[in-house]
């Protein structure tokens, strides 16, 4: 019975944190200037992506003929970054960010370029 009730009161800690730390970040992410901020980076990652398609486009479309095929091969080779769960798939090989920054595509299907690396790949 103890240990039911230690159970019971780690659970509601751990949904109390999750609810303070959601609040946290919708309130944060409701601002108009991080709003602002945010629109402002999404348009120069697309501008970017804009700018490097042309000389890039052959690893988009290799990536895609991988995934089209199911090429392990070429699809080992892809960047290694974790940007999946962001939302983002990096078309480029490992050991790009030396000569360019990360291309591929967001959860929409447009293309996206971007420095840097997912916010957890540390």
């Amino acid at each position: 019975m103890a240990d039911a009730e230690v159970h019971r009161r780690e659970t509601l800690a751990r949904q109390r944190r999750e609810w303070e730390t959601e609040t946290a970040l919708n309130a944060v992410m409701s601002d108009p200037e991080v709003q602002r901020l945010k629109e402002e980076i999404e348009e120069l990652e697309a501008s970017l992506a804009r700018d490097l398609s042309p000389t890039l486009r052959r690893f988009e479309e290799r990536y895609d003929r991988a995934v089209q095929d199911a090429n392990l091969d070429v699809l080992s080779r892809s960047c290694p970054g974790k940007h999946g769960r962001w939302g983002r798939i990096c078309v480029l090989d490992a050991g790009h960010q030396a000569e360019y920054p990360r291309l591929g595509t967001n959860p929409e299907g447009q293309p996206v370029a971007w420095l840097g690396s997912a916010p957890d790949e540390d």
